[in-house]
């Protein structure tokens, strides 16, 4: 991890083309300003947490539910289905 010092309106530049830059510093809260092209996505980092345990979430449900329908089907009479 890089660690670096910067006073208000200082910023960092990442590989040539995003800019990171301190706008505002509040007590222990700082205000970051991102300039990065389009195509690169820029998340909360605590979003990404979150979507990724709903991701495993639902990946858990649908191992679940699949076997439920193989426990379904394990039970069902083929002559009268």
């Amino acid at each position: 991890m890089l660690i670096l010092t910067r006073k208000v309106e200082q910023g960092i530049v990442i590989d040539g083309d995003i800019v990171v830059r301190v706008l505002a510093v509040d007590g222990e809260r700082v205000k970051l300003g991102i300039e990065a092209p389009k195509t690169v996505p820029v998340l909360r980092e605590e979003l990404l947490q979150e979507v990724a345990g709903q991701n495993r979430e639902a990946v858990e449900l649908a191992r679940h539910a699949s076997v439920v329908d193989s426990i379904r089907r394990i039970g069902r009479d083929p002559v009268r289905d």
